[in-house]
């Protein structure tokens, strides 16, 4: 009995080491790095698009809602850094919006789970538009080239 109550032990203090393991190591790649959430307690997933060019230009909760409340016309990509679809849509979507020079803000829906259900988010990615604060237009899940270049010619840019 003493046996199994030390192997117990030591099992706990090594899950426990390594716990401590990689939030240090977590912590030190948030080291110099632009973090633009607010906060440090990261998922990996987040962590390792920080320095990616397409997954710049973050907005957060508090601010997507005071742009709302001030009746900005602003583009969302809602987002999942795990979501497959996400994946193979933002390489594709970023330079899409740049060439049509659309300043398209993106929330991470990994880290802010709850704007999900403030925005209505069934499935990512999910683009809203929305004009004097309110919702506008909305295109769903993975698409074809076309349809976000259609996306931004006729429900982004005909609003401006």
């Amino acid at each position: 009995m003493k046996k199994m109550i030390i192997f117990v032990l030591v099992l706990v203090l090594i899950f426990g080491g390594l716990i401590l393991v990689v939030n240090y190591q977590n912590s030190k790649q948030l080291d110099g790095v632009d973090n633009p959430y607010g906060k440090t307690d990261l998922n990996q997933t987040t962590i390792d698009q920080l320095d990616d060019e397409i997954y710049q230009n973050q907005i957060l909760p508090d601010e997507l809602a005071e742009r709302l409340e001030n009746g900005e016309d602003t583009t969302v990509y809602f987002y999942d850094p795990n979501c497959s679809h996400c994946q193979k849509t933002t390489p594709v979507l970023v330079p899409i919006a740049e060439e049509y020079e659309v300043n398209l803000v993106k929330m991470n829906l990994e880290e802010f789970k709850d704007q999900g259900n403030v925005y209505n988010i069934q499935s990512t990615p999910t683009m809203i538009h929305f004009e004097n604060g309110q919702e506008s237009a909305r295109i769903v899940g993975e698409q074809p080239q076309q349809n976000f270049e259609n996306f931004f010619e006729t429900e982004v840019l005909e609003s401006e």
